[in-house]
């Protein structure tokens, strides 16, 4: 329950970078400065968390003698996972983003197979109890959007949509990746900080490509960056980070985990209402809505549910 908790606040969290990148993109920002100075900014802040924690050396150290695996799953879990969400807010709405994006909810019960049991000897299966479950969630969610869908292009469907995917794939991977690389070696703060810094060569080489195509970031696009680092890229990451961390032996619960990214719907939906004037939803995205908090809740409670003990009279060997 602990874990499902820490995933339902950093939703809230999480739920700025889509309202944020999309206030960027109106008033004229360029998504690649949206997407790289995020990162760059969490540098100095994650940095002095660790340095605090006297726990610097142990990560230098693992990233020295093993940079590859770092580089590549830091690419997959935060470049392959953010350019692509800010790409899509220069062309699809908040709602769009913020909707396609709980398709995470799916990938992440999907890429299970790609890793092994809690004693490395076999391949873990896809749950089909989450899967299902998540599905629910998923048909909540696709409500709230139904009142969306006849005012956008099928243009803007796919350029929104399509990149959104891709990272709905690629977060989990890296940071389920990653916590098999570190193995229990590090700690959560010590992870997202040597993720961010292995991820840094690609952020500075988005830079140079945006200082040569749309030039330099107005004021206003390195304050809003600013917000959603210390928001989405610090606290809900490491909230997000720190609770999958808790559960990463057990499919079913770290299913349970991820399925509290469906949340930040309902947070995006609240904050273009209070900060952007949309209006309230209608009956059917309420009624989503309630579906998603309902979805969570069963997860909720299969997550914790032990199985049952029986005894044979006979023998009286505990069978589960």
């Amino acid at each position: 329950m602990k874990a499902i908790l820490l995933g339902i606040l950093s939703s809230l969290f999480f739920a700025s970078t889509f309202i944020l990148n999309r206030s960027m993109e109106l008033s004229g920002g360029s998504w690649i400065w949206g997407a790289s100075l995020r990162f760059i900014f969490m540098v100095p802040f994650l940095m002095a968390l660790v340095l605090w924690r006297k726990n610097f050396k142990p990560l230098w150290k693992e990233l020295k003698c093993n940079p590859k695996p770092w580089l590549m799953w830091s690419f997959i879990g935060f470049v392959l996972f953010y350019a692509p969400i800010t790409f899509a807010a220069a062309y699809g709405p908040a709602w769009l983003i913020a909707g396609t994006w709980q398709f995470t909810i799916i990938a992440g019960v999907l890429l299970t197979p790609l890793f092994k049991t809690k004693d490395h000897q076999a391949q873990m299966r896809i749950p089909l109890k989450p899967l299902a479950i998540s599905l629910i969630i998923f048909i909540g969610i696709v409500l709230i959007q139904v009142r969306h869908f006849e005012s956008v292009s099928l243009s803007i469907m796919l350029l929104g949509c399509i990149p959104v995917i891709i990272a709905c794939f690629a977060y989990p991977l890296g940071n389920r990746k990653m916590m098999e690389v570190c193995n229990d070696r590090l700690d959560t703060f010590q992870r997202v900080l040597g993720m961010t810094i292995a991820s840094l060569p690609y952020w500075v080489a988005l830079s140079f490509y945006g200082l040569a195509t749309v030039g330099l970031p107005s004021g206003n696009q390195v304050l809003q960056s600013f917000l959603v680092a210390i928001c989405s890229g610090v606290i809900a990451t490491m909230l997000f980070f720190f609770a999958t961390n808790l559960v990463r032996h057990s499919s079913e619960q770290l299913a349970a985990v991820e399925a509290t990214i469906s949340i930040q719907i309902i947070f995006v939906i609240l904050g273009e209402v209070f900060l952007l004037a949309s209006p309230w939803p209608d009956s059917i995205a309420l009624t989503g809505i309630f579906i998603i908090i309902f979805g969570i809740m069963v997860h909720s409670y299969y997550s914790v549910k032990k199985p049952k003990v029986t005894t044979h009279l006979n023998t009286g060997k505990l069978k589960a």
